[in-house]
C-alpha cells in the first residue's frame, strides 16, 4: 500500500502523463495503484496497462493478464492490444473491480492493518478476526429507482467478478456489459459463513439461499449503521453512496492472443 505522500505523487504523475497525451500509462502495482491511475485515464484516449505486483491483482485476474511473471506482464504492455471496458463511479471517484460494504469492507479495514503477511493470507486472517464481532446490517438499496430494504451480511457492487485476491463474490460480472452486479448476502450464522467462505474462490456460493444478485446501471446504498465502503481495495468512506456504471469509459491493454 502506498503512503499518503507517495499516493499523491503517483496521482500527480498519472494526471501529468494523460495531460501530456501519452498513448499508454503503465502501472506496476496492485488494484490500489490501478485505482489511482484510473482517476486520471478514465474518459481519456490514454490506454491503461497493468503489471500486477500487488496483493489482490483482481483487475489483472479479470483481464487474463499474467500474474507472478513480470516479464510476461511487461510484454503485454509492448505487444498487447487495447480493450475498452466499463468502470463505475462512486461519488466523485471511479473504480474498476468491486465495491465492498458490510462484513467484507470491515475485513478490508482489518486486512490493511496487517503488516506481517501479504496476499490472500491477510484477508483470511482478517476474516477470521471479524467473524467474532460482526452483526448483520440493515440496508436500503435503490436499484435503478426501485427501493429495497434488506438485512445483510454484506452488499457488494461488482464490475469484475472478484476482489480481495480472488474472492469471486460477484461471479458472472463482466467488465464490458454496461451493467453492475449488486450482490446481497443475507444474514447467516458465523458457522455457516465459515462453511460458505471457501466457495467464494470458485463462485459456487451463488447457489446458496443467502445469495441474491441484481444487475443494474445505478444503485444507491444506505445503511442504518456506520458502514464503510471500499472499492479496488481503497477506502471510499461511509454510506450512503450512489454508484453508477460508466460504460466503455477506459481502455486497458490486454494480451494480443
Amino acid at each position: 500500500m502506498l503512503s499518503a505522500g507517495d499516493a499523491t505523487q503517483f496521482s500527480a504523475l498519472a494526471h501529468h502523463a494523460v495531460a501530456a497525451g501519452y498513448d499508454i500509462l503503465a502501472v506496476m502495482g496492485g488494484d490500489g495503484s490501478v485505482h489511482l491511475a484510473l482517476q486520471a485515464v478514465v474518459g481519456s484516449p490514454t490506454v491503461l496497462a497493468v503489471i500486477p505486483t500487488g496483493t489482490g491483482n483482481d483487475l489483472a485476474r479479470a483481464l487474463g493478464l499474467p500474474r507472478g511473471d513480470l516479464l510476461a506482464a511487461a510484454d503485454v504492455v509492448i505487444t498487447g492490444r487495447p480493450r475498452t471496458i466499463d468502470t463505475a463511479k462512486a461519488g466523485e471517484r471511479f473504480f474498476v473491480t468491486v465495491l465492498a460494504s458490510g462484513f467484507d469492507s470491515r475485513v478490508n479495514e482489518r486486512a490493511n492493518a496487517i503488516r506481517r503477511f501479504r496476499g490472500q493470507l491477510r484477508y483470511t486472517l482478517a476474516t477470521l478476526a471479524e467473524l467474532r464481532v460482526f452483526e448483520p446490517v440493515p440496508y436500503t438499496l435503490t436499484l435503478d429507482g426501485f427501493r429495497l430494504s434488506v438485512e445483510a451480511m454484506l452488499v457488494a457492487v461488482g464490475n469484475t467478478p472478484s476482489y480481495g485476491g480472488g474472492l469471486r463474490m460477484c461471479q458472472g460480472a463482466e467488465v464490458d456489459d454496461g451493467l453492475l452486479d449488486v450482490v446481497v448476502i443475507a444474514p447467516m450464522s458465523k458457522l455457516e459463513l465459515i462453511r460458505v467462505y471457501p466457495r467464494l474462490f470458485t463462485g459456487s456460493h451463488v447457489t446458496h439461499s443467502a445469495y441474491s444478485r441484481h444487475r443494474v446501471r445505478r444503485v444507491t446504498l444506505e445503511a442504518a449503521a456506520d458502514v464503510v465502503a471500499y472499492a479496488d481495495g481503497e477506502r471510499l468512506g461511509e454510506l450512503p453512496l450512489t454508484v453508477a456504471v460508466a460504460a466503455q469509459s477506459v481502455q486497458v491493454m490486454v494480451s494480443a492472443a
